[in-house]
């Protein structure tokens, strides 16, 4: 699936991300997570995902959805964490109890986007797409499922 149109999209978009970076006075930390985002961007397209929001923010709540994705009929949300190096502990486990409710109450928000009562009958999931961005290039570990939709998806 990863064709040489989306190849191409891919290395203008970054040669063009790359020459923004430069020109913005943005801390380092950020630029790395930014960076992480595109290149988890282009890899989920490249294995067939349809991306439909990307740093996704609800008007009231604090946080945004990473990346947004339809798998089939399953609507994926995509929390995605990004390091320059492969460190004792794996990017995924920042990904605590805390930062789990937030993206859920998110995905609330976000589904009632959606017309009449759609929203309740999505499919939901959530993963977690580690991005290493290493000097021999990227390197991408997916955990599909992450995390249970239902707890706590009652609560607001």
């Amino acid at each position: 699936m990863d064709s040489p149109a989306l190849r191409l999209e891919q290395r203008a978009y970054t040669a063009l991300r790359s020459w923004l970076d430069r020109k913005r006075m943005k801390p380092e930390h950020l630029l790395t997570g930014e960076r992480g985002e595109d290149a988890a961007f282009y890899h989920l397209r490249s294995l067939g995902y349809t991306v439909v929001a990307r740093r996704w923010r609800a008007e009231r709540l604090r946080g945004d959805l990473d990346l947004v994705a339809w798998d089939g009929d399953t609507l994926v949300i995509f929390e995605i964490k990004t390091r320059t190096a492969r460190d004792f502990a794996p990017a995924e486990s920042s990904v605590d109890g805390h930062k789990q409710r937030i993206l859920r109450r998110l995905a609330r928000a976000y589904l009632r986007q959606f017309p009449g009562s759609a929203g309740g009958m999505v499919p939901l999931r959530f993963d977690i797409l580690s991005v290493y961005l290493l000097s021999e290039g990227a390197e991408f570990e997916h955990i599909s499922n992450a995390f249970p939709v239902a707890e706590e998806w009652g609560r607001t």
